[in-house]
């Protein structure tokens, strides 16, 4: 986590104000002469996001006034360390429990950069001491398993392939003292996952599986799918350039499921946990899947191919059919999918389904608490009948463009047990334009609401929280 965090103020420890509009002029009168003077002569209104640098008696900088649209704006804090000079601050205002949270979370959001391959290194970012009350424990796990899936989906597929994708499991899951397995290559056609094979046979950077373990053995079992397209060129279906360049995009489902791990290992839930990812590479070579090709998935459905840019369903089915093999109490999977969820809810919102109106109610509300919101949409079974083949079972796109994310869904509901309470999420995974706090590049959507729905569902183990 790149944000730096104080325990306490000292003497060059500068205050933060944060002003409502509504209330700026009642404010404004009860201060003294020299702020009032200063505040008018600079045309401070206390506008959202507008700061006002006011100097303190010795010439420097005394007081920061910041502009909020209310005391607990979450993403306001993430707008200040990258517009704030080198230097110690404080929230000087009086902020519940969430409210601290929001804010620190926010003012660590905003200090994120990715600059792994830049000769200059980003400047150092100003620190912030401690709102009071604040949970600092889930401030930083929160940062770091955002700045987990930002890095990973930021990171070229030079160097985040199958291999690399693997290895960051590995990595996050042995520091919390989880187990990670591996299958890959001619393996996963030995052991029964051909959909995954069959996807990222053609790259030279093979095909896997990685399997990751944690908690009690007899903890209620939550289990995490995510799609692990490391660059996704359409197969022989290809793509144009233009549909190719953010395609280092396409694990982000993966990256989002193992940060979504690593909150729920650091915050000791008392759960089960395993993440599945599917981790490929979608290429072009004399092996690659062909349009119209049948391949019969580890479940034993049989799946045309319709199209080999629709490749993420086909790695996804074969892993949710080894996650239903444990009967999950909650399965959740998650992917850059299709964009037609896009088309339908733009880039900054997220399309969820679920098959249990009580946990889809469940999600959104935490999504709404947590200011990391989704969109429901249905999973609307009179469609199933646009992914009928006449070869196969079924076939993996629908005949025509319409309700693309919903076939989509529908396609992987073939796989889930009816019984499993069970969450897809189809995701941008990417900012387009920068905002307070997520700047352009990659970005997690629904990790935090999804969090909070595990915690809130499971709780957390005797002893820890």
């Amino acid at each position: 986590m790149r944000a730096r965090f104080k325990s306490r103020t000292d003497a060059r420890t500068v205050p933060i104000v944060p002003i409502e509009k509504d209330v700026f002029d009642a404010w404004l009168a009860d201060q003294p002469a020299a702020t009032r003077i200063w505040v008018e002569s600079t045309g401070f209104k206390a506008a959202p996001r507008s700061l006002s640098l006011v100097a303190g008696e010795d010439g420097a900088l005394g007081s920061v006034l910041f502009g909020v649209e209310t005391h607990d704006d979450f993403w306001a804090y993430a707008d200040l360390p990258g517009r704030l000079p080198a230097g110690s601050y404080r929230i000087d205002a009086r902020m519940e429990r969430a409210a601290a949270t929001g804010a620190a979370l926010g003012w660590a959001l905003g200090c994120y950069a990715y600059d792994r391959y830049a000769a200059k290194r980003s400047a150092p970012v100003p620190a912030l001491v401690w709102p009071a009350g604040a949970d600092r424990a889930h401030v930083r796990s929160a940062a770091e398993a955002t700045t987990t899936i930002r890095d990973l989906i930021n990171t070229p597929a030079s160097d985040m392939g199958p291999a690399e994708l693997a290895a960051s499991v590995r990595r996050v899951g042995e520091a919390k003292g989880a187990e990670v397995a591996e299958i890959k290559g001619a393996a996963l056609l030995r052991r029964g996952y051909p959909t995954i094979h069959a996807v990222g046979r053609a790259s030279a950077n093979a095909p896997r599986l990685v399997d990751l373990r944690w908690g009690r053995a007899d903890a209620p079992r939550v289990t995490l799918v995510g799609k692990g397209v490391c660059f996704d060129s359409g197969g022989l279906d290809i793509k144009p350039a233009r549909g190719m360049l953010r395609m280092k995009k396409d694990m982000g489902g993966a990256a989002h499921m193992l940060g979504l791990a690593e909150m729920i290992m650091a915050a000791g839930l008392d759960v089960r946990l395993r993440v599945l990812v599917p981790a490929v590479e979608n290429s072009v070579s004399g092996n690659a899947l062909r349009p119209l090709d049948v391949v019969r998935t580890r479940s034993g459905i049989a799946v045309e191919v319709g199209n080999t840019d629709a490749e993420g369903r086909l790695i996804l089915c074969d892993a949710i059919t080894e996650a239903e093999s444990e009967g999950p109490d909650l399965l959740v999977d998650c992917a850059t999918l299709t964009g037609a969820a896009r088309v339908a809810l733009g880039p900054e919102l997220p399309a969820f389904f679920c098959n249990d109106d009580g946990l889809a109610g469940e999600l959104s509300s935490a999504g709404e608490t947590v200011s990391d919101p989704l969109w429901r949409l249905p999973l609307w079974r009179p469609y199933r009948r646009m992914l009928d083949s006449k070869t196969a079972d079924i076939n993996n796109v629908s005949d025509g463009g319409m309700a693309g994310a919903i076939t989509a869904a529908l396609y992987l509901q073939e796989f889930v047990n009816g019984t499993t309470p069970w969450i897809h999420l189809d995701i941008m995974a990417w900012n387009l334009t920068a905002r307070p706090g997520r700047p352009v590049g990659g970005e997690a959507q629904g990790m935090r609401a999804l969090f909070a729905l595990i915690e809130s569902r499971f709780g957390r183990k005797a002893g820890t929280g």
